[in-house]
């Protein structure tokens, strides 16, 4: 059973080989790219200068630095050759970005289980499990603020970097809530969209979570960015990692903003913090959803509670009666019950993004996903076929897979675009990998699940597939899938990327070129979102961001660069052969 965020796996060998990059201006260079050639590779986003972590300063914190740009690195090991003088001849075909992981979290909501991150703290005793890492993060609170950064630094580069073309879409691939509450499930659209955003729930005058200053609940285990109350001594995060003080951040974490909102259409994807509790239970359970409205919040385990009790309640899918059972304890407060903290299913979430001020209307999920509770759906984007998958077993726990119906439905997408000669692309939360929960339920749902090797095994039988974009794993990972077959070439690439949540806080922008010669070339580009390198600024939401990232990277439960991949799951020109037909192009 897998109850982490984080997916984090080992990094691939480093490759070598880059394009050509320009000097001039985003702008301008932009510009050109769009009505001269040879097109020049735009200096913008991570191919101008990157973000990283500098030399470790008081008890190992790290302070943000920048450094030297990344050109692209060429990948053909689907078997298609590189051919000179693509650059002259290339013709963009189309250019998007990719949001994922964004997490909006509401912190002080009763059903959020930090708690149980105490077993994976750092530890002279071998206590930890690794399955509790990150039901807390010390920088949380900051997640609107980390979206609305993102949005500003996405509409300030507006255009694909190599081909000049005007991104045409977002879309978010899943686990844009934390918790699949309708407050979360709000602000995150609410934040797409732009207009006014409050996150904020249960007393607005004031804060009621495991990081305020009340002497009562004051738990050293959690980051208190105010001081300590009086005759209380600092929080661990100040004395054993270097955490900061900053004073008022929580109340300026709670302030309405005006978000900017998308400056184009966006397209949503259903993950598994959208549909279950955590991440990992099912929601549709009395006990659970009272917890969520109700006014009992567990900030500290009772002492001598073992990461084995804990385990044995989840297995049995009991977190209702684990929770009731602690929030008897004194490690349990009082807090001011919200109706907006309920929990939605996958229909009413669906729902949710019919309300909306952002195009297109629903942000792809159609009214037949409306109507039958699904949240799989495809669109045609300049000539290019989006398949988006619901990947999340409604049974329980993290990792994914999608029903026989789904897998019927996606055999007859993918038949059509391949009779029409599309370019496909398919889009879910899940990456191939984490697909492998065949949880199945009980009454009507007792089909065998689809995991996905089989998915992708039927889409390196369409030669159309060129990627399968995804996220989850909270990583940058750009892997290479021949199609079987000896002496067979081609096949698709695999994208996933890293979190809004965790460092580094990136998202991806993906063009979609014709090189004129049998090929085409996937450009990817890392983003880092607007927030300052070093902030105490508390009163911008960039500003905050800034603060966020510096937070993420300093984390104590991984203080590693995993989530940024190799240098070749970043800014990547990816090769593959054009499947469309040769005549009209």
């Amino acid at each position: 059973m897998q109850v982490t965020r984080r997916g984090l796996g080992r990094a691939a060998a480093l490759a070598a080989a880059m394009s050509t990059v320009a000097s001039s201006s985003a702008r301008s260079a932009a510009r050109s790219a769009v009505r001269t050639g040879p097109r020049k590779v735009a200096r913008v986003a991570t191919l101008a200068r990157t973000v990283r972590k500098g030399p470790a300063g008081r008890l190992g914190y790290r302070g943000l630095v920048r450094r030297p740009g990344e050109p692209h690195l060429v990948r053909a090991e689907l078997g298609v050759r590189a051919r000179a003088g693509r650059a002259r001849r290339r013709r963009g075909l189309l250019a998007f970005v990719q949001l994922s992981d964004v997490h909006v979290v509401d912190v002080q909501s009763p059903l959020r289980v930090e708690w149980t991150d105490r077993f994976d703290d750092p530890s002279p005793v071998p206590t930890a499990t690794g399955i509790f890492a990150s039901a807390y993060r010390p920088h949380e609170m900051l997640s609107a603020q980390v979206a609305d950064a993102m949005v500003r630094e996405v509409n300030r580069v507006g255009r694909g970097p190599v081909t000049g073309r005007r991104l045409a879409l977002a879309i978010q691939t899943g686990d844009n809530s934390d918790n699949s509450q309708l407050n979360e499930v709000r602000w995150n659209i609410d934040l797409l969209d732009g207009g006014r955003v409050r996150p904020d729930s249960g007393d607005l005058r004031r804060f009621e979570g495991v990081a305020d200053r009340d002497p009562l609940y004051y738990d050293r285990s959690y980051w208190h960015p105010d001081p300590p109350p009086p005759g209380r001594a600092p929080d661990l995060a100040k004395t054993r990692y270097g955490f900061p003080t900053v004073p008022g951040l929580l109340d300026a974490a709670r302030r309405p903003f005006r978000a900017q909102g998308l400056r184009m259409p966006w397209y949503a994807c259903f993950g598994n913090h959208d549909g279950l509790v955590q991440g990992n239970f099912p929601a549709a359970t009395l006990p659970i959803g009272a917890i969520a409205t109700g006014a009992l919040k567990v900030v500290s385990p009772p002492a001598g509670l073992s990461p084995l009790a804990v385990l044995t309640a989840l297995a049995a899918g009991d977190l209702a009666g684990l929770v009731a059972t602690l929030s008897a304890t004194p490690g349990a407060r009082l807090v001011t019950p919200d109706r907006a903290r309920r929990l939605l299913s996958r229909a009413e979430t669906v729902a949710q993004h019919f309300t909306t001020t952002g195009l297109p209307r629903g942000h792809g999920f159609t009214a037949a996903n409306r109507r039958d509770g699904t949240a799989y759906y495809t669109f045609v984007e300049r000539g290019c076929r989006f398949v988006v998958l619901d990947t999340v077993n409604p049974n329980g726990y993290a990792d994914g897979s999608i029903d026989a119906g789904q897998m019927a439905w996606l055999r007859r997408v993918l038949a059509g675009a391949r009779s029409q000669g599309q370019v496909t692309m398919v889009f879910s939360h899940h990456t191939s990998a984490t697909m492998g929960n065949v949880l199945v339920g009980t009454g009507a749902d007792v089909e065998p699940r689809v995991t996905g090797a089989e998915v992708l095994a039927l889409l390196l039988q369409q030669p159309h597939v060129v990627a399968w974009v995804n996220g989850h794993t909270h990583r940058n990972a750009v892997t290479a899938h021949r199609r079987p077959g000896a002496g067979r070439t081609g096949g698709l690439w695999e994208v996933n990327t890293a979190s809004h949540i965790d460092w580094p806080q990136q998202s991806r922008i993906i063009e979609v070129v014709d090189n004129r010669d049998g090929t085409l070339s996937l450009f990817t580009t890392m983003v880092d979102h607007a927030g300052p390198l070093r902030s105490r600024d508390t009163r911008t939401t960039t500003g905050l961001a800034g603060l966020a990232r510096e937070l993420a990277a300093n984390d104590w439960q991984d203080r590693s660069d995993r989530g940024l991949g190799t240098r070749r799951d970043r800014n990547v020109e990816l090769l593959v052969r054009d499947p469309r037909p040769r005549r009209g192009r």
